[in-house]
C-alpha cells in the first residue's frame, strides 16, 4: 500500500527536535494527498524513538535495528532505508536537512533511482504528486521543483515546519532486521562529543552568533556568551571566526557550516558576506549588531543596532536578565 514515509532522526532512543517537525509536515501532506504516514526510525533506540511518535499522531511506525547499523554506516543505513521504502512503496519520503540528511540523502536518491530535494523550506501535494520549494544560490532565491520520479525525496530545513503536538495517539511499532549491507561500507570509528551539553544549532529557537568585529576570542567568553546563556540561546560563529580559530566548526554558520532557521537570530559584529547569509537569511527575525552602518548584515536584519559590542552587548544582556526576573 502506499504511503508517505517519515524518517525520525533519533539518538539512543530520543527524537531529535527535528522528528517532530518532519512528523507533522509529513501528516499534513497525508491528509492532502489521501496517504497515510508510517514513520521510521533507525539505528541503535530506533525502537523507542518510534514509539515517541505518538506524541505527534502518528499511529504507525517502523524501528530497524540490528549489528549492521551499529556502529553507523553511511552505506548500511542507506541500503536499509532503501529496502523498507520500497517494500512499503512509499510515494514520498521525508526527514530533517541535517548532517544525518546530509550522509543519507544523495545515498536514498541513487538507490531509489530519484532525485532529492534539499534543504526544503515548503511542500505542498496535488493528490500524490508533490512540489518543493528550496533557496538557491546561497539564498538569494527560491526554486520550485516537482518531482518526476516515484518516490519524492526530501528533507525539511529544522525550525521552518512547525512540529504539531497531538495527544492521545499511540504508535504501533513494527521491528524490523534491516536488509544486508553492501560488501564494502564504510564505518564510524569515533564519534566526539562537542557543545558540553549547549543547545544544537540546527535545533535552537534562538542563536547569538558572532563575527571578527568581536576582536578576540576573549570577547566571546566575556560579552557573548552571557547574553546567549541569559536568552537560552545557542552560540553561533562566522567563518572568519572559525578559520581563525576562535570558536569550533561545529557553530560555524553559513554556506560551509550550518544552516538554522531559528525564531530569533542575533549577529554581532558579522558584516553579512553572502557566505553567512546562505545560512541564516531563513530566521523569522534577525537582530544585527554592527558599529559599521554600511554593514551588508544591516540590508536583511529586522532590527539593526549601530554601536559598539563592547558598549551594547553588556547592556542587552543586563536588559534581558532583568526582564526575565520581573524587574
Amino acid at each position: 500500500m502506499s504511503c508517505i514515509i517519515a524518517i525520525a532522526e533519533q539518538s539512543d532512543g530520543k527524537l531529535k527536535k527535528v522528528a517532530g517537525e518532519v512528523a507533522s509536515e509529513a501528516l499534513r501532506l497525508g491528509k492532502s494527498a489521501n496517504l497515510p504516514v508510517v514513520g521510521l526510525a533507525i539505528g541503535p533506540g530506533a525502537a523507542a524513538a518510534a514509539a515517541q511518535l505518538g506524541a505527534f499522531g502518528v499511529a504507525n511506525a517502523i524501528a530497524l535495528e540490528g549489528a549492521t547499523l551499529a556502529p553507523y554506516s553511511g552505506e548500511a543505513y542507506a541500503a536499509a532505508l532503501a529496502a523498507v521504502v520500497k517494500a512499503r512503496g512509499a510515494k514520498l519520503v521525508l526527514l530533517g536537512a541535517t548532517s544525518f540528511a546530509r550522509d543519507l540523502l544523495g545515498r536514498l536518491g541513487a538507490l531509489l533511482d530519484s532525485s532529492p530535494a534539499a534543504d526544503c523550506v515548503a511542500i505542498s501535494a496535488n493528490g500524490a504528486a508533490f512540489t518543493a520549494r528550496r533557496p538557491v544560490y546561497a539564498g538569494k532565491a527560491l526554486q520550485s521543483v516537482a518531482f518526476a520520479a516515484s518516490p519524492a525525496l526530501a528533507s525539511l530545513r529544522p525550525n521552518v515546519f512547525a512540529a504539531t503536538p497531538s495527544a492521545g495517539t499511540t504508535t504501533s511499532v513494527e521491528t524490523l532486521a534491516p536488509a544486508a549491507p553492501p560488501a564494502k561500507c564504510g564505518r564510524l570509528v569515533e564519534r566526539v562529543a562537542t557543545g558540553g551539553g549547549r543547545i544544537e544549532l540546527t535545533e535552537a529557537e534562538c542563536i547569538v552568533a558572532g563575527g571578527r568585529g568581536l576582536k578576540t576570542p576573549e570577547t566571546f567568553a566575556k560579552l557573548l556568551e552571557p547574553l546567549a546563556a541569559a536568552l537560552g540561546a545557542a552560540v553561533g560563529a562566522s567563518r572568519a571566526v572559525v578559520d581563525a580559530g576562535w570558536r569550533p566548526h561545529g557553530e560555524q554558520v553559513g554556506q560551509t557550516g550550518k544552516t538554522v532557521a531559528p525564531k530569533l537570530y542575533f549577529a554581532v559584529g558579522i558584516s553579512g558576506a553572502i557566505q553567512h547569509l546562505a545560512g541564516m537569511r531563513t530566521s523569522k527575525t534577525i537582530v544585527a549588531i554592527n558599529k559599521d552602518k554600511e554593514a551588508p548584515i544591516f540590508k536583511v536584519a529586522d532590527y539593526g543596532i549601530v554601536g559598539d559590542v563592547e558598549e551594547v552587548l553588556p547592556a542587552l544582556t543586563e536588559a534581558v536578565k532583568k526582564l526575565k526576573s520581573g524587574g
